[in-house]
């Protein structure tokens, strides 16, 4: 778990939207234009996301994304590994034992046992994933409706049945 990328904070917004939307699939695209960014961006974030099996995905013009399991269930551990991959946070290079007076030969009193900076490290790491494991899409949703004013959710399902309504009528014109 190397540096967290915007994919992390990008994939967990718009699971937080998959939560609010409840049984209604959400195209990534739609997600994708909610939020400001690219298509394209999303759309190499929600394989991952499904393979993980924390989202399912539905084809046809009501198709798109939902979650695979309560949002309870879905640490923000597990979005993470989904969109990053287990990565460790710190990749140690066993400097110690590379002093130049040790003449390549480095006596085991310097490199025996954990490299105190890896313990460390080590420590840090799992302080974060522990962290991120409490923490769900559930807990952090229910902050972000406290915060949020009550119309807000109402604007989004507004903005998001015209986006459907748009495609299903696109797709009956396109039908002979």
């Amino acid at each position: 778990m190397a540096h967290l990328t915007a994919s992390v904070e990008y994939g967990i917004h718009c699971l937080l939207w998959l939560v609010a939307a409840g049984d209604t699939p959400l195209s990534s695209r739609d997600l994708a234009e909610l939020q400001g960014i690219s298509p394209s961006f999303l759309a190499k974030i929600f394989p991952k996301l499904e393979k993980a099996g924390i989202v399912t995905a539905s084809e046809g013009v009501r198709g798109g994304y939902r979650l695979a399991k309560a949002p309870s269930e879905i640490s923000f551990l597990a979005i993470v590994d989904a969109i990053e991959g287990e990565k460790p946070l710190f990749d140690c290079q066993e400097i110690r034992g590379r002093c130049a007076v040790f003449d390549d030969r480095p006596p085991d009193w310097a490199t025996s046992g954990v490299c105190a900076i890896h313990a460390v490290m080590l420590r840090a790491e799992k302080a974060m994933r522990d962290t991120l494991a409490k923490e769900t899409l559930a807990s952090v949703g229910e902050t972000f409706g406290r915060k949020a004013p009550p119309e807000f959710q109402g604007d989004v399902q507004t903005w998001i049945d015209a986006r459907l309504g748009a495609r299903a009528a696109s797709r009956t014109r396109q039908t002979p």
